[in-house]
């Protein structure tokens, strides 16, 4: 473990073997740090919620994943909720000056570029790209494996797998990650085949993927785990830009 002299560790912080805490970094109370998390200058981890509503009493925290970097001026901040904490996975990487806000959950091996935003509550799978500056409102799901552009502003759920950009736009299904990540051949058809059908019948999207995963016809995990992402979350879902799609785009993330 090594700790510069000028970095601020408070009373209660949890270090882990291997954490390496830069010059003029700052790392509040009840903050959880596994293994081998580095924290670049002036990243402050664990700092009050930025909610008018927040009393600073409240006793809650931040906790990161083994291995997980955070680069400069990166913040995290802690849950509003008492013994609440807010997460970031294991093997993740936060570019410079990334918000990370209360309550949010970001899985393993997550990728967030610099000056990316998340509001409270967001949700980010695992093995997913968020593009430099793309902003995410709050409550929102970004699904495993998808790959978000630079700049996007994103106030709607995003699928797995998928690629997305500008306001709200899915673009296509990240192809090229899903391959990266050794997916098989027949997983792959089946997610294509569910997402055609999610985005290019007419209806209701949420009860489109309900019958579709009720009906038996997808039996790989990753194809089930597609349609059932529609059953739940609070902020509606991103539509396709249908002229893009035609060719099915493959992205590079992942």
């Amino acid at each position: 473990m090594s700790i510069h002299p000028t970095a601020i560790v408070e009373d209660g912080v949890q270090l882990g073997a291997g954490c390496v805490i830069h010059a003029y970094a700052i790392v509040k109370k009840h903050s959880v740090l596994a293994d081998g998390v580095v924290v670049h200058p002036f990243a402050v981890i664990g700092g009050d919620p930025q909610y008018l509503k927040f009393d600073p009493a409240t006793v809650s925290g931040v906790r990161l994943g083994p291995g997980t970097i955070v680069r400069e001026h990166v913040t995290i901040s802690r849950s509003i909720h008492p013994g609440q904490a807010t997460t970031v996975g294991a093997g993740c990487f936060l570019m410079a000056n990334v918000h990370v806000g209360h309550d949010s959950l970001v899985a393993d091996d997550v990728v967030l570029a610099n000056n990316v935003m998340l509001a409270g509550h967001v949700t980010v799978g695992a093995h997913t790209f968020l593009g430099g500056g793309a902003g995410f409102h709050q409550f929102c799901r970004i699904g495993e494996g998808s790959i978000v552009s630079g700049l996007s502003r994103i106030a709607q759920d995003i699928p797995p797998f998928a690629m997305a950009a500008e306001r709200n736009e899915v673009i296509g299904l990240n192809l090229i990650g899903l391959k990266r990540r050794g997916v098989s051949r027949a997983a792959i058809a089946e997610i294509k085949d569910a997402f055609r059908v999610v985005y290019f019948s007419p209806g209701n999207i949420r009860e489109i993927a309900g019958q579709a995963l009720a009906g038996g016809r997808f039996q790989t995990p990753e194809a089930r785990q597609f349609l059932a992402f529609f059953s739940e979350g609070k902020r509606g879902f991103a539509r396709a830009r249908r002229e893009e799609l035609a060719g099915e785009g493959e992205g590079d993330g992942g």
